[in-house]
């Protein structure tokens, strides 16, 4: 009796990682398993729990490559720093609100993979001096963001000022694409999983926040994605192409 006590309790604090104890109860004690609302809410605890886990590696694909090209050619270091802006800031928001981690806990990761990039950019391709005084400047940025310095209602704002920020960013990348006429170091399975994850986060942030800002700015985030993906796409068959007549 104790062992199948503590195997049920050892399994209900697991499924509590996704499900809320009212769903908990729905499903394994009223044994309905066709409660909608119990349904949208589990959705979305796993999508997020599983954009967290997949948010830990995302970019690692970029970094890697700028390490071993030693270069970060074709990257745009104010368009990395524009995206940095507008995760830490999102983050921030996010945080202080009290915002269910799964909501949000990604972009935490997405931060510092984001800062290792431009750290890389500047450490390869300028001067590693610049490259560590970028590092301690972000570091001070995120301090002031989340010690409660600045108030909830001018996160609120800065919220706001988050997508045309990161349309900025995008739009400074792809016009970058354009010049070059290839994407350069950028990563094809990085943004190929920031795209899917932006996609998924427009339904998570709409269930667990209901916050008008913020799902704005996971949908923007959705559709510059799509460009950059769309991009790399066009780029990648016009390669292919010229391989095969040579």
């Amino acid at each position: 009796m104790n062992s199948t006590t503590s195997t049920y309790n050892a399994f209900k604090q697991i499924a509590l990682l996704v499900l809320t104890p009212h769903c908990f109860d729905t499903y394994f004690t009223d044994l309905n398993f066709l409660d909608k609302q119990c349904f949208a809410a589990s959705l979305s605890k796993g999508l997020g729990i599983g954009i967290i886990l997949g948010s830990v590696l995302v970019k690692l694909p970029q970094i890697m490559k700028i390490y071993n090209s030693k270069t970060a050619k074709g990257i745009s270091l104010t368009s990395v720093s524009l995206d940095l802006t507008v995760i830490s800031i999102y983050a921030s928001y996010n945080y202080l609100k009290q915002f269910p981690l799964s909501a949000w806990g990604d972009t935490a990761f997405l931060a510092i993979q984001t800062v290792a990039i431009g750290f890389l950019l500047l450490y390869y391709d300028v001067s590693v001096l610049k490259a560590f005084a970028y590092l301690i400047t972000y570091l001070i940025f995120v301090v002031i963001l989340v010690s409660g310095l600045v108030s909830i209602d001018v996160l609120w704002t800065l919220q706001g000022i988050n997508i045309p920020l990161l349309l900025a960013g995008r739009i400074i990348q792809v016009y970058a694409n354009y010049c070059n006429g290839n994407t350069g170091q950028l990563s094809a399975v990085t943004y190929a999983l920031l795209f899917l994850g932006s996609l998924a986060r427009i339904f998570t942030s709409v269930q667990e926040t209901g916050d008008t800002m913020v799902i704005l700015t996971n949908v923007f985030s959705f559709l510059a994605n799509l460009v950059i993906v769309g991009q790399i796409a066009y780029y990648w068959k016009g390669e292919q192409k010229i391989k095969k007549i040579k």
